[in-house]
């Protein structure tokens, strides 16, 4: 029956004689990365964003099978916080995932371990079949933003299908056992990223740099106009002693136009990010102890992210009364939860535009430095993100934290001498900034960038 309207809505807009440009946008319930990156697309999503693992056109049996891969997953990323055994069950499952050192530069296409794995789990076990014969039928490109459908893509016969690349540096088994023939299209968020799938052996005319696809809210268009205001804003409170700002006052002045400002028009604002898995929770608590005085006296504003997870935003809420922060709550304090992951991400948006420092393990987020955040890096989870954590500090965006016990010094110090100022600015001078004009330009027809 869904299937049916579907098609049905479709021929009713051809009936009216307007054009159908419109893509199937997939995205998998893993973590928050996938859907992050797919939830920019939303503009060019046929009737709505297609979460694999959970979808009404998904059936029970590959549910199922979703459902074993997630668990696993959420369950490994949450003995990182586990001493000694936790540790090395991680580097076990991290050795799976482990990609390869870049240099020297090297053919990397045999399929691996993995990308046998994933050839099984698709070919003999049918998973994505229903919804690629779906897409076939619709006649609309696929654009996905998780491995597994774009290798559904190709092992059952789709030709227009386009794979949004989520990190600087991946695992082979993003690709198919032979790469050099196929029909996938591969949108990378950085020159990094498409050097590596050349490596991989996918052919010049598959591999596309288009960037990460941003939030358009942050953004304001192609001129950047909310960006440029948002950092306008920003960057008063990450250099109260005007110490970068004045020495690079005419290259800020040059870049921002007449969003360039001397005073924010909010208090100086720390958002805290909790990986999807619960994962860091500690650090964030042991974050707000050291900045106890500071928020008590209205010195700072402080945001931790719970996501979807209410049981973590209940454990922020017991640990934030036992802190004494409790009568904060609702002013300078706040947790950000979110029933879904559409209303997470559209709030979490909408507190970037006020937010001054991000402080995140380097998972996709990395590439939101663009938006002139600086970034405090906690530690990488998965060798993937040892890959972003590298990209960022090697960019300028991002600065790995020091002990979060001690956060109310080394923070401090850091808005004192500039140095989150200079790694706001740099964020945005340096990242790719318009991925989601790019890709939606690409997947619609229009490959000239």
């Amino acid at each position: 029956m869904e299937t049916e309207k579907l098609f049905q809505s479709k021929k009713e807009g051809q009936k009216r004689g307007l054009s159908v440009k419109k893509a199937w946008v997939v995205t998998v319930d893993m973590g928050y990365g996938h859907q992050r990156a797919a939830h920019p697309l939303k503009d060019i999503a046929y009737q709505h964003i297609i979460t694999t693992n959970s979808d009404k056109l998904t059936t029970d049996k590959e549910k199922k099978l979703w459902r074993k891969t997630q668990g696993f997953y959420e369950a490994i990323s949450r003995t990182t916080s586990w001493p000694i055994i936790g540790k090395f069950l991680f580097s076990l499952y991290d050795k799976f995932q482990s990609i390869a050192e870049f240099y020297p530069n090297r053919d990397l296409s045999k399929p691996s371990i993995q990308s046998r794995y994933f050839e099984y789990l698709i070919k003999k076990k049918k998973l994505n079949f229903g919804l690629i014969e779906i897409i076939k039928r619709s006649r609309m490109p696929l654009v996905t933003t998780h491995f597994i459908p774009a290798l559904a893509a190709e092992y059952f016969g789709l030709k227009n299908a386009y794979c949004v690349v989520t990190d600087t540096d991946i695992n082979r088994a993003w690709l198919p056992m032979d790469p050099k023939h196929i029909h996938i299209f591969y949108l990378a968020p950085a020159e990094h990223t498409y050097k590596r799938l050349k490596q991989y052996g996918v052919p010049d005319d598959k591999l596309i740099l288009t960037g990460f696809p941003l939030p358009k809210e942050n953004l304001g268009g192609k001129n950047l106009h909310i960006l440029k205001r948002d950092l306008g804003n920003r960057l008063p409170n990450l250099d109260p002693k005007k110490k970068y700002m004045h020495q690079l006052k005419k290259v800020l002045q040059s870049k921002l136009g007449h969003y360039y400002k001397n005073k924010s028009n909010h208090k100086l604002t720390l958002t805290f990010l909790t990986g999807g898995a619960g994962a860091q929770k500690e650090i964030g608590i042991q974050m707000l102890e050291s900045l106890k005085k500071k928020i008590l006296d209205n010195e700072i504003r402080v945001y931790l992210t719970a996501g979807t997870r209410l049981e973590i935003a209940e454990s922020y809420r017991s640990s934030i009364m036992s802190l004494g922060l409790g009568s904060r709550l609702g002013k300078n304090l706040h947790i950000l939860f979110a029933w879904d992951k559409p209303s997470y991400f559209n709030s979490f948006n909408y507190l970037l535009h006020t937010t001054d420092i991000l402080w995140t393990k380097p998972s996709e987020l990395v590439f939101y430095t663009a938006l002139g955040l600086p970034i405090i890096i906690a530690p990488p989870i998965g060798a993937q993100e040892h890959y972003n954590k590298k990209w960022l500090m090697e960019l300028g965006g991002g600065i790995p934290q020091e002990n979060p016990r001690y956060t109310r010094e080394w923070l401090f110090e850091w808005l004192e001498n500039g140095r989150l100022a200079e790694a706001a600015f740099e964020g945005f001078r340096e990242a790719p900034k318009l991925g989601v004009y790019n890709i939606e330009k690409i997947v619609l027809g229009k490959k000239n960038l």
